[in-house]
């Protein structure tokens, strides 16, 4: 049986203070460490137009390029050193969406789950949602792409806002699990259909809604490098263990503190 992560792999310029840097992003990426320590049966599933980028990937064996006609590019400016949880961001908004057409013929035929990351809503339309569903293994999806539009256009890129679409709340219902922010959580408002709501707030900690509210404490990191990414960690290490047949409790615990470890790095976990 194989966990499928699906989502876009990114080129990102990180800009912090004075100081900038090229690398690879994208949640699916960050996800691909976790899992590939904790939850080793898992296949990424990309789309992009720059085959390379899979290089960086610590198994490249376990990822399928959907190859488009574009990639995503992602600025994250954090303007201030000494605070990491002031970003801002800035991004191509790639039209290159993963259809249903696109996934016949290299999904494996044992699936445990999916996991879902858009980068913005062009990534999974409404008929790639259903055709996932229709698998009947459980889905754990990514909230922050369905909320991304382009707002201000700076040079070759745009600003970000956040806002609902009127396909959400079908494109949300029955999935396992979804995550967001806490900044995304007060644009969705009550969540309905899901089995599970997880919110993270950085350093607040997280809190994670089934039949009640659990809240999780932040792991204290001394020496913040880099918080790029840090969610997306946390969202595969929580997935890693309450596949595996973890409590809320202990799986969210867990995830706390290998988002915590992922602080102490430049890049990835």
């Amino acid at each position: 049986m194989t966990l499928v992560v699906l989502g876009p792999v990114t080129r990102d310029l990180i800009v912090i203070g004075d100081e900038s840097f090229d690398k690879v992003g994208g949640a699916t990426y960050f996800q691909s460490f976790v899992f590939d320590k904790f939850y080793s049966d898992y296949l990424a599933v990309v789309n992009c137009s720059d085959e390379t980028l899979i290089r960086d990937f610590p198994d490249s064996s376990k990822v399928k390029v959907i190859k488009k006609n574009n990639t995503h590019f992602f600025i994250n400016r954090y303007p201030f050193k000494d605070n990491l949880n002031i970003r801002q961001q800035l991004s191509n908004f790639a039209d290159i969406p993963i259809l249903p057409s696109d996934l016949k013929g290299i999904l494996p035929e044992d699936i445990d789950g999916f996991v879902l990351n858009p980068l913005n809503r062009y990534d999974f339309p409404v008929e790639t949602i259903e055709y996932l569903k229709s698998f009947e293994v459980p889905i754990y999806l990514s909230v922050q792409g369905f909320l991304r539009l382009p707002d201000m256009q700076v040079n070759e890129n745009c600003t970000i806002r956040l806002d609902c679409s009127d396909d959400l709340p079908s494109v949300l219902s029955g999935a396992d699990a979804i995550f967001m922010d806490e900044a995304e959580a007060a644009i969705m408002g009550e969540v309905n259909g899901v089995g599970e709501v997880v919110i993270t707030d950085g350093s607040n900690g997280s809190r994670i809604v089934s039949d009640r509210e659990i809240r999780i404490n932040a792991v204290p990191c001394s020496n913040v490098v880099d918080t790029t990414g840090c969610g997306d960690t946390y969202m595969a290490a929580y997935i890693s263990k309450r596949l595996t047949g973890e409590s809320i409790r202990k799986s969210g615990d867990f995830a706390s503190g290998i988002a915590s470890e992922k602080l102490k790095y430049f890049g990835h976990y």
